[in-house]
């Protein structure tokens, strides 16, 4: 039980997976789960009864392959001052996404290249690390899948990103080429400064 106990992350949470590579039995992990009254918070994830629930840092976990996109980190970069309703995540096309739609994640998905382009590491409001997109990369997304979006969401993000301090017109721009929205993002940018 020791050794399970060296496996819980300083957040009370654990992984099916890690005590598997440690070489440990399903057998041991699920008696000690219970004895420590571990709940399961996702698919091979476990957090014990003091772990405060940080969604997006179990979501990072259930899938590392995984980005917080879209209106995540729009409101995280606080360019929309609505909290989203739905967890959204970025993989790369070809992934399995039915587990994750079914529990209630926006999934969106990009080609394997671009996947990486502009992500980030990000502080969860309860103090983990997260894979995340850039300010330039989440405004390049949301002009990708305008439709997708309410058209004051859109407004106020490129509005607030213009007014950033943090802003990076020249990464912006060379984001946009690559998704090919270059000239949408022109011509809205070009409206806000007139």
């Amino acid at each position: 039980m020791k050794k399970i106990e060296e496996l819980v992350d300083p957040s009370g949470i654990i992984l099916t997976k890690n005590v598997m590579d440690a070489g440990i039995s399903k057998y041991f992990l699920y008696s000690f789960l219970e004895q420590s009254s571990f709940e399961q918070v996702g698919w091979g994830i476990y957090a014990s009864p003091e772990a405060w629930a940080d969604g997006l840092y179990i979501l990072s976990l259930h899938c590392p392959q995984g980005i917080i996109s879209y209106d995540e980190a729009l409101y995280h970069y606080g360019l929309i001052d609505r909290e989203p309703l739905q967890t959204t995540i970025t993989i790369y096309t070809g992934y399995s996404t039915s587990r994750l739609v079914k529990d209630g994640i926006k999934v969106f998905t990009v080609k394997r290249e671009l996947l990486d382009l502009g992500m980030v590491s990000a502080w969860t409001a309860f103090g983990h690390i997260i894979p995340m997109y850039n300010m330039e990369r989440s405004i390049c997304d949301l002009a990708r899948n305008r439709g997708r979006f309410e058209i004051q969401d859109y407004q106020m993000a490129i509005q607030f990103y213009v007014r950033s301090r943090d802003k990076n017109f020249n990464r912006l721009m060379e984001y946009a080429k690559s998704f090919h929205v270059d000239k949408k993002i022109r011509e809205y940018m070009e409206m806000i400064m007139i």
